[in-house]
């Protein structure tokens, strides 16, 4: 990897990427990727399959290194990071207890309040925590894995899919406690999803990766953008993309006092 000559970035930035490419033999991955996350934001990464996301992913987390750029992030970031997916042996025997006990770190409230035991009553899994892991459906492993990532104590959220398996209903209260933690611990968020006329709804600034970035900018700029009505089409008109001019010293947008507790009306993942 190349080293990075830039000027010192921004004290509110976590991580910055420049001039990314990745080639696997001769097939050329990404194309001159440039991003930059700051704290308190939430971007959302979009693209069809094969598209490069996860390969951008594991370049960003520091698991695969670029062909060409570099990739600074802050010193002593941590990141939290909630995979689509996890393949655990069957014949393991692991509850959900466990499985969070082993990505737990000791919590340090003047570094990050969200304690362990707020997170499970935030996401409700009380009642899944002797449960063996691999018994758990397909909406209820979501929530698992975001208990998870933040049991880290993260300044960064990275979440791939983050909804897959859950009802709509599910969704949303997922999305919605995502922005109250962002609001409230100013976590930065980084989330890649293919549901993108819901998940644009709950996101700062959209990232349209098709090897390269085709568009970017706003949810309401971005629907516009011929690139992306190429890609997706146009925007059901009866999803309304909600429009949330986030500002971390004034934002009231708290969605109520308090913690969000998650239901737990999953469906089956399929």
């Amino acid at each position: 990897m190349s080293q990075c000559h830039c000027a010192q970035p921004h004290s509110q930035l976590l991580l910055q990427a420049r001039g990314l490419y990745q080639q696997f033999a001769d097939q050329e991955v990404l194309q001159n990727i440039d991003l930059e996350l700051k704290s308190g934001e939430i971007v959302t990464l979009i693209g069809p399959n094969g598209a490069g996301k996860s390969t951008l992913l594991k370049i960003l987390l520091g698991l695969l290194p670029p062909s060409r750029g570099t990739v600074w992030r802050r010193p002593g970031l941590r990141i939290g990071f909630m995979p689509q997916k996890i393949q655990i042996d069957p014949t393991l025997p692991m509850t959900v207890a466990r499985f969070l006990a082993l990505a737990k770190t000791p919590s340090n409230p003047a570094d990050n309040p969200l304690s362990f035991a707020q997170i499970l009553e935030d996401l409700n899994l009380h009642a899944l925590l002797e449960k063996p892991i691999q018994r758990v459906s397909g909406g209820e492993m979501q929530r698992v894995l975001l208990a998870r990532a933040l049991c880290t104590q993260p300044q960064l959220l990275v979440l791939d899919e983050p909804v897959q398996g859950v009802d709509i209903q599910g969704q949303a209260e997922i999305y919605q406690y995502l922005n109250q933690i962002r609001n409230q611990y100013q976590f930065s968020i980084l989330m890649v999803s293919h549901d993108l006329h819901i998940v644009m709804r709950h996101t700062d600034h959209v990232l349209c990766l098709n090897r390269h970035f085709c568009c970017s900018g706003h949810p309401q700029e971005v629907s516009q953008s011929p690139d992306f009505i190429t890609l997706f089409g146009t925007p059901d008109p009866a999803i309304a993309l909600y429009e949330h001019h986030h500002n971390p010293h004034t934002c009231e947008h708290t969605h109520g006092e308090g913690h969000l507790h998650l239901q737990t009306g999953d469906q089956e993942s399929r």
